[in-house]
């Protein structure tokens, strides 16, 4: 006998059928939005895509949409609470800002103009995570429009400064927690397991501490051969201390950087080991001939994913233009990243790295730090019931169960919220982790697409069989 809640399913499943040429043409409108949050010149295309989403939930059937102003860019919320009060409640995150395209020359066709090609689409933001912000507006719509009504009571929550910090969200969440009360977040910003469809559910975030250093030395740019051996080189002393910051066994030399890193257990180091993973592909699809040494006494994946990293992510200083000019920087300065496991406290780690920075800095220079954004790591507990209903619709929607995977990047928002209302989240994300985010064309199968909302689709389902309690226990 089919029940009414079954009914729902398939009609829900069905209108996303229906409706999927339409979907493809909206998908294509919102990835022309160019919301590169990082752009101070772009920030009215941000304001526009923040709009075009609270117009669209308006649409599709959820109430109170709003655009909130933040000290960076807009956030917007809405909700829809008519599946009871009995009913779990479902938080659902995403971002829709996206990285900068440079460098654009390397794009095949220019990044806002989607190219759908061999099964992808080609577009920035297509993975990352505009593309997977859309797929839970199907998903909604496909409940709300074509069922009628959602089995769960939902709540939307989407930021647009993922990609510089995410530092309004810790502010929004005290100031506004009314608008995000809830049983479970349910967070679209990971990957699939590989790029062949296998579905997964990402049960750790590394945290991270971002810093901009400067070393200065004359007041200005001085000739090299007048100067050189009497002017310490400020780019020279950069480059020799950004070295110092790991030993030759890829360890970290900040003074208590490892103090509070919480060790792999036999069990995880087990559950690594099994996990399928060709390495050799993996260097194939990222062009390098062999993998780093990393950290010594950990496996690849292990230190991918479960160890902390420091990282220079640019260096810039002196003259860079065509041909030479024998110069002495007045200045050189870097981007330098940390990434971080349980238990690190990202904003201990901040402070203990701009004191061992400036320590290290011979008396020939000066040396100035900034702190540019920090967030915490975040461990999800594999026996939950939102766990357990996950991977029940990832295994109904993409043929196969879910592996379990920590991912080696941060999202700010889900230690954020956890800390300040206790909510626990769900990561279930759908982007190829191949797809090439932040990089030149960034892509997303269609069958991701397709395949994430008929899984979504289904989850809402999944929590609506279980309670309030279950989904908040865990």
């Amino acid at each position: 006998m089919t029940t009414n809640t079954e009914r729902g399913l398939d009609t829900a499943l069905e209108y996303l059928r229906e409706h999927d040429e339409r979907n493809l043409k909206q998908l294509d409108e919102f990835l022309r939005i160019p919301s590169v949050s990082a752009d101070h010149e772009l920030r009215p295309e941000v304001e526009r895509a923040a709009r075009w989403i609270a117009d669209e939930l308006t649409r599709i059937g959820a109430e109170h949409a709003q655009i909130h102003e933040t000290s960076g860019h807009p956030i917007v919320t809405a909700d829809w609470l008519h599946a009871g009060a009995d009913k779990p409640t479902v938080l659902i995150y995403c971002h829709y800002d996206v990285q900068p395209t440079d460098p654009l020359d390397e794009w095949i066709r220019p990044p806002f103009e989607p190219r759908y090609e061999d099964g992808r689409v080609y577009a920035r933001g297509s993975g990352d995570d505009k593309g997977q912000l859309f797929m839970h507006l199907k998903a909604a719509e496909a409940w709300l429009q074509g069922a009628g009504r959602a089995p769960v009571n939902l709540r939307f929550f989407f930021e647009g400064d993922e990609e510089v910090g995410s530092e309004p969200i810790e502010q929004f969440i005290t100031a506004r927690p009314e608008l995000l009360a809830a049983d479970i977040c349910l967070v679209s910003d990971t990957d699939m397991y590989d790029d062949e469809g296998t579905p997964a559910i990402t049960y750790g975030l590394r945290g991270i501490a971002y810093f901009e250093v400067k070393v200065h030395g004359p007041f200005q740019d001085v000739h090299s051969g007048q100067y050189g051996g009497g002017v310490d080189n400020p780019a020279n002393v950069l480059v020799k201390m950004l070295a110092s910051l790991q030993d030759d066994k890829g360890r970290v030399t900040v003074p208590g950087f490892y103090d509070d890193v919480r060790e792999l257990t036999d069990a995880e180091r087990t559950a690594y080991a099994e996990l399928p993973f060709d390495e050799r592909a993996w260097r194939d699809s990222i062009g390098v001939a062999e993998s780093g040494d990393g950290e010594h006494g950990f496996t690849l994946l292990e230190r991918l994913s479960a160890r902390p990293t420091l990282d220079v992510n640019g260096l810039w200083g002196g003259y860079s233009g065509e041909g030479s000019k024998t110069i002495i920087p007045a200045w050189a300065a870097a981007k330098v990243s940390t990434r971080l496991v349980p238990d690190q406290d990202f904003q201990k780690i901040e402070r203990l790295f701009v004191e061992h920075f400036r320590r290290i800095a011979p008396p020939t220079v000066k040396v100035d730090v900034k702190v540019i954004h920090g967030g915490a790591p975040a461990l999800t507990d594999l026996d939950s019931t939102a766990v357990r209903l996950g991977a029940q619709a990832l295994e109904g929607a993409f043929g196969k169960p879910p592996l379990f995977q920590r991912m080696g990047g941060s999202i700010p928002v889900v230690a954020a919220l956890e800390k300040q209302t206790g909510l626990k989240s769900l990561l279930i994300g759908f982007a190829s982790p191949n797809g090439n985010f932040h990089a030149p064309n960034e892509w997303m199968p269609m069958a991701n697409y397709r395949g994430g909302m008929d899984a979504l689709v289904r989850l809402w389902q999944e929590f609506g069989s279980a309670s309030r309690d279950e989904l908040r226990a865990d």
